[in-house]
């Protein structure tokens, strides 16, 4: 599997990981720890079987030209994982501009082999993910200890690629 993600600026990704954090040090199976050097919050908008060489070129050049987007993290999510494990996430606000990005991004994915449905338009719910696969247990104290938690502002500054057969991740180019 194939993924286009957006990642933090470095005040962003500062408050991310804070979070992470918090979530850990509650108790929580949170991100904070993992394991992977390549690990750091961002934004998943496309998940495929492949990416061709022409496709990535595209991408990139896409891809740079978005880039810096502002972003806002707004409201927490849940989705159902394996079981009866749920996933604790930030909602992503879904601005013109990222909605604009994440429609271009699967134009040029269009013939990619395997596309991941719940990434399509129309079924995309932007998100960055704060807690690993959680009992309800674990869900209801990750809310007790974010409590309201407020929105935060800030930018998505670049672009990479992940491979899950490969484990590597692979930067497109900067933003302007």
């Amino acid at each position: 599997m194939r993924t286009i993600e957006l990642t933090c600026d470095p005040a962003l990704d500062r408050a991310v990981r804070s979070v992470w954090r918090q979530l850990a040090d509650g108790g929580v199976d949170s991100l904070a720890d993992n394991p992977h050097p390549a690990h750091r919050p961002h934004l998943t908008l496309a998940a495929c079987g492949a990416i061709g060489p022409e496709q990535e070129l595209m991408l990139g050049e896409l891809l740079s030209g978005a880039l810096p987007l502002e972003v806002r993290f707004t409201g927490l999510l849940s989705f159902a994982a394996r079981s009866r494990r749920r996933v604790l996430a930030w909602g992503v606000v879904p601005s013109p501009e990222l909605v604009d990005l994440h429609r271009e991004v699967w134009r040029v994915l269009s013939a990619a082999p395997d596309a991941n449905p719940l990434y399509l338009p129309g079924r995309w719910m932007p998100h960055l993910g704060l807690t690993r696969r959680v009992e309800p247990a674990g869900l209801a104290r990750a809310h007790e200890l974010l409590g309201r938690h407020p929105d935060v502002a800030g930018t998505l500054d670049a672009a990479r690629t992940f491979d899950s057969g490969t484990q590597l991740t692979v930067p497109f180019p900067q933003g302007r």
